[in-house]
Formats: C-alpha cells, sequence, structure tokens
C-alpha cells in the first residue's frame, strides 16, 4: 500500500485497512503521537469492531498498542467489553504469539480498579494453563507485576498449583514473579509450600531455579525451612546435575552456621571421593573451598580432606580443578588473614628501619672511621667539587 498523504484527514475511512499493511501501520503509529483527541476519537470509533481481529494481526497488533497508549477511561472499557464479549476469547489472544503484546499493553495501561477486576476475572477460569503458554505466561507476569492488589484469586490459584507450576518451563518463571511483586499473607503461604517441597524441586530441571529464587530472598525463615528439607542429602544432590546449583546456592546464602554444617556434611561423607572426581559435584567442593575462606580452622580441615585424596585426584579432569583450588587456597590466606599477616610485617619492620645505621657501623667500621678522619681534615673543597661550585662575577 503506497502511503502519498501526510495528513490524518485523508486516511480516515482507510484506518483498519491501513493497520494491516506493515507501511501503513507504522504511519498510523508515527500519527496518533501527533493527532488531536478528536482525531484519536475518530480513529477509535472506526477500528473498535475490528479491533479483536487487530489485536492478533502480525501488524495491527503494534497499531493497537499505540492506540491503547492514548486511549481515555471511556474507551478503555469499550476495549474491554468488546474483546470479552465471546467467552475466552481475552484467553485465546493472550496465547497468540501477536495478540499476547497488545494484552500486556492493555494490562499496562488499565484507568480504573473496575477495568483490572474486569481483566483479571475474564482470565481467571483459565489461569493454570495461561500461566503453562508459551505466549500467555508473560500476560500473567504483567498481572503480578501490575495489577497485584487485584489479583487475591489469581494468587490463591498459584498457591494451589504451586509444585505443578513450578515444574514447568513457563510455569516456573511466572512463579518468581509472582514471588517478587507479591506480599503479605499470600506470599509467605505460597514460600512456606515451596519450601516444603525444596528437596523435590532442587532435582527438577525447572524446579531448582525456584528454589535458587526463594534462597535469593534471604527470607531467615524459609531459608532454614529449605535447609531442613534438604539436610541429609547434601551428598548425592552434589552430583546431579540441577540440584547441585542448589547446594551451591546454599553454600553462599545460608550464614554461618548452616555453611558450616554443609560442608562438614560433604568432608564426612563416605563418597566424598566420588563427589570431588564428579562432573557436578566438583564444582560443589570448589564453592565449599571459596565460601570457607572465612572460616580459617574449617578451611584448613577442608582443604587437608581434599589432599588426602591427592594421588585419585591428579588423575580425574574434575579431580584436578578440585586440587588446584584447594593448592591455591592454601598458599594463598583469605583476605581478612592477608591484612593480619600484612599489619605483622610490617610492624617487623619497624625496628630494623630504626636500627639500619646502628648495623651498619656495626659491620662496616672501617666506611665509618674512614668518614670520621675525613671530616677532621682541612674544608677546602678538592679540584672536582671547585668545578660545580658558582664563582661570583
Amino acid at each position: 500500500m503506497q502511503i502519498k498523504s501526510n495528513s490524518v484527514d485523508d486516511v480516515i475511512g482507510r484506518v483498519y485497512l491501513m493497520a494491516k499493511n506493515q507501511h501503513g501501520c507504522r504511519f498510523l503509529q508515527r500519527k496518533l503521537t501527533q493527532c488531536s483527541q478528536e482525531d484519536i476519537d475518530e480513529i477509535f470509533f472506526e477500528i473498535i469492531c475490528h479491533i479483536v481481529e487487530l489485536i492478533t494481526h502480525p501488524f495491527g497488533n503494534y497499531f493497537v498498542q499505540k492506540l491503547l497508549e492514548l486511549c481515555n477511561e471511556v474507551q478503555m472499557t469499550l476495549i474491554l467489553k468488546v474483546i470479552t464479549r465471546t467467552t475466552g476469547e481475552l484467553f485465546r489472544m493472550s496465547c497468540d504469539m501477536h495478540g499476547t503484546r497488545a494484552v500486556q499493553k492493555l494490562i499496562e495501561t488499565l484507568k480504573t480498579p473496575e477495568q483490572a477486576s474486569f481483566v483479571l476475572s475474564s482470565l481467571e477460569p483459565y489461569i493454570l494453563s495461561l500461566m503453562k503458554n508459551i505466549n500467555g505466561n508473560h500476560v500473567a507476569q504483567r498481572c503480578f507485576q501490575y495489577l497485584s492488589k487485584y489479583s487475591k484469586n489469581l494468587m490463591d490459584a498459584v498457591i494451589s498449583h504451586c509444585i505443578e507450576l513450578a515444574k514447568d518451563r513457563q510455569g516456573c518463571c511466572v512463579l518468581q514473579t509472582c514471588l517478587k511483586h507479591s506480599d503479605g499473607d499470600q506470599k509467605k503461604r505460597l514460600m512456606t509450600k515451596i519450601s516444603s517441597y525444596s528437596l523435590l524441586l532442587a532435582k527438577d530441571p525447572y524446579g531448582n531455579y525456584v528454589v535458587q529464587f526463594v534462597l535469593d530472598l534471604k527470607d531467615p525463615r524459609t531459608t532454614a525451612a529449605v535447609l531442613n528439607q534438604l539436610k541429609g542429602n547434601y551428598e548425592h544432590l552434589s552430583m546431579q546435575k540441577y540440584s547441585s546449583n542448589v547446594v551451591e546456592k546454599c553454600l553462599k546464602f545460608s550464614g554461618e552456621n548452616n555453611c558450616v554444617q554443609i560442608i562438614e556434611e560433604l568432608m564426612n561423607s563416605p563418597r566424598l571421593r566420588q563427589i570431588l572426581q564428579d562432573k557436578y559435584g566438583n564444582y560443589v567442593m570448589q564453592s565449599a573451598l571459596r565460601e570457607s575462606k572465612m572460616y580459617r580452622d574449617l578451611h584448613v580441615a577442608l582443604v587437608a580432606t581434599i589432599k588426602r585424596h591427592d594421588w585419585a585426584l591428579r588423575n580425574s579432569p574434575y579431580g584436578k580443578k578440585v586440587l588446584s583450588r584447594a593448592s591455591f587456597s592454601e598458599e594463598r590466606p583469605c583476605p581478612s588473614c592477608q591484612f593480619a599477616l600484612r599489619s605483622r610485617f610490617r610492624k617487623s619492620l619497624l625496628p630494623v628501619a630504626f636500627n639500619v645505621q646502628d648495623v651498619a657501623a656495626f659491620v662496616f667500621p672501617v666506611a665509618f672511621n674512614i668518614q670520621d678522619s675525613l671530616s677532621v681534615r682541612t674544608s677546602q673543597p678538592s679540584r672536582k667539587s671547585r668545578l660545580y661550585q658558582h664563582t661570583p662575577l
């Protein structure tokens, strides 16, 4: 379609067709920002009966997104009535690869609490399917980001199905967004349920990310509940692809007492050598070495325990990495220890610096005697020194 006019008046009556054309859609988006409210109203009423089609159109959805930014409260309400006229229409659009963008923009630009409640009630019967859909999950995340005040029923659905969602590729992302933007009693209930299933989720390809996210929140009660579930299982968790990431996260965020307990459980494991040589376990042990540096006695004991398996680790491609880090840690103390050593070293140098002349006089008495003898000679400067003296004219 050729766009020969730069005037909005010339496209009135052709907006619907232009919105479905790549160049026409771009033209309309540019002009919408320059239009008066009267022009926007005229364009709006021309396309409102086609809004459902345009929302899911490859080009039309971009035009609708721009129009949503400029709609007033009355126009937004009318759009909501049109797109929810058919049962399940909003859900269908949310799961469409083009429609999902427009629905997300719709949620971002809602004007009133009534409109927010209207959208949520329309999506509520399909919320579980929406969260697990490759396109729909983004709409669900927008609901928690922008409509968290009105999403109590959605939150209840999430809590009821949180384990199923946590083990789903899309659902685990929605759960993390939900945890990030929720608060109060519902958030506590959700975190409690996740922590009670943390051993199961830690081994899951997607559930492990949810457990890690919960640990990142650094809530003492939830962290303690997760660690209580994992206690006694760190041995085999460290040698699994997904759960090994959770163990590393536990070492980092569990706090001093819990970190010590985890490392001691690994050190005392009868399968320690296997963990050290494992393609996942070796990373856990490297993390243990890194985190134990803050606890000197524990770090020394861990390094010594690893060194006992020196001969086996040297012949293992993964064991070599742990052995190398253990050797490096043994040679290089932790930062706090380095500071203490530097301070002691500087203090030990102070008396040496002040007594260096006495030592030199004792070792080289001849030189000092020569200097004394020179000082009693005539003060007449030598020929060489006279050459560099300034002689007044």
